[in-house]
């Protein structure tokens, strides 16, 4: 009876560990897809729509300075001085882009850019190459 309420003890410990280990699960999400939050490169790309029309700032920051554009959660735009830190960006004037351009606009032109330009690499041509440098090899060896 022991050995029955010790297995159905480290069952149960190890059915609920489960759940919190399958939150520890990482997701990395970059640049140019719709769940990126951070800063990014205007330089090139349509001006954007901004949620405020002055940079924000939570520190002075010096004249002549350009202000960064960030894609952010709108609670974070809110309560900008809680969350600057996060983004390295406190003593940094932000612009904040709206979450529609940045899907709308700015997505499908990194995408474009840097996806669609790539050389495509056809393995079947370059085996193909190689397999013809060796047909002058003799095959008695």
């Amino acid at each position: 009876m022991k050995r029955v309420m010790t297995a159905a003890a480290l069952i149960a410990a190890s059915l609920t560990s489960m759940p919190s280990q399958a939150a520890n699960v990482g997701v990395s999400i970059s640049i140019g897809q719709p769940g990126f939050y951070g800063q990014i490169d205007i330089g090139g790309y349509p001006p954007p729509q901004v949620v405020y029309a002055q940079p924000v700032m939570v520190q002075p920051v010096p004249v002549g300075v350009p202000p960064i554009y960030l894609r952010v959660p709108p609670e974070h735009a809110r309560h900008w001085s809680r969350y600057c830190r996060q983004y390295h960006a406190c003593g940094q004037r932000v612009l904040f882009v709206k979450d529609d351009w940045y899907n709308r606009v700015y997505v499908p032109h990194y995408q474009q850019r840097h996806f669609d330009h790539h050389d495509r690499y056809d393995h079947r041509d370059h085996h193909d190459e190689r397999r013809d440098e060796h047909r002058d090899y003799p095959r008695d060896r």
